[in-house]
């Protein structure tokens, strides 16, 4: 993995690129829209840059995205490297054998699925985790798992943002390295 730090002035870029929604989806909940940034090319394309000079000469095997908005991001990203894209999904939408792990939410539980077969029967299979944001870590930490439970081994999980004061990733950090592009 090559050591790329951005400077200052290119993650305020970034994160102007990002809409602030204050109160959605519910009162006192500030959103990080990512659509902007998605359309805003130049950003796009400078973010894009960015991890693939980060992740070339990681020797991936893989990128693996989570529903929804890590997809798009992993799939990006897996364009530019040229390596394959495995999506973890949420419960009943991939239609072969899957492995599934259930994570806790603010207000109960939630599950999300990996094919069994997605690593293609490659034994410790070299994946990035990919996801567009990083909260409190539940979503990311079963995703680690699944990786783990298809016989590969998650290398690093990938942010675009990272609410610090949520403690995802610091948690995170027990399982795996983690990089985030910006904070908030």
């Amino acid at each position: 993995m090559t050591d790329i730090t951005l400077k200052p002035e290119e993650k305020k870029l970034i994160t102007d690129a990002i809409r602030v929604v204050p109160n959605f989806p519910k009162e006192g909940i500030i959103f990080r829209d990512i659509t902007t940034l998605l359309n805003n090319k130049k950003v796009l394309f400078f973010l894009l840059d960015h991890l693939q000079k980060r992740y070339k000469n990681m020797e991936l095997d893989f990128i693996a995205g989570t529903e929804s908005r890590g997809f798009i991001f992993a799939a990006l990203l897996c364009a530019k490297l040229n390596i394959p894209f495995v999506p973890i999904r949420k419960p009943g939408k991939l239609p072969s054998a899957t492995f599934s792990c259930s994570y806790e939410l603010e207000y109960g539980t939630d599950k999300i699925e990996i094919h069994q077969d997605a690593f293609c029967g490659i034994k410790d299979a070299r994946v990035l985790l990919v996801d567009d944001l990083i909260a409190t870590g539940g979503t990311a930490i079963a995703s680690y798992e699944l990786i783990k439970k298809a016989k590969a081994q998650c290398v690093e999980a990938c942010f675009l943002i990272d609410l610090v004061g949520l403690g995802g990733s610091k948690k995170l950090t027990d399982y795996t390295s983690v990089y985030s592009v910006v904070e908030f």
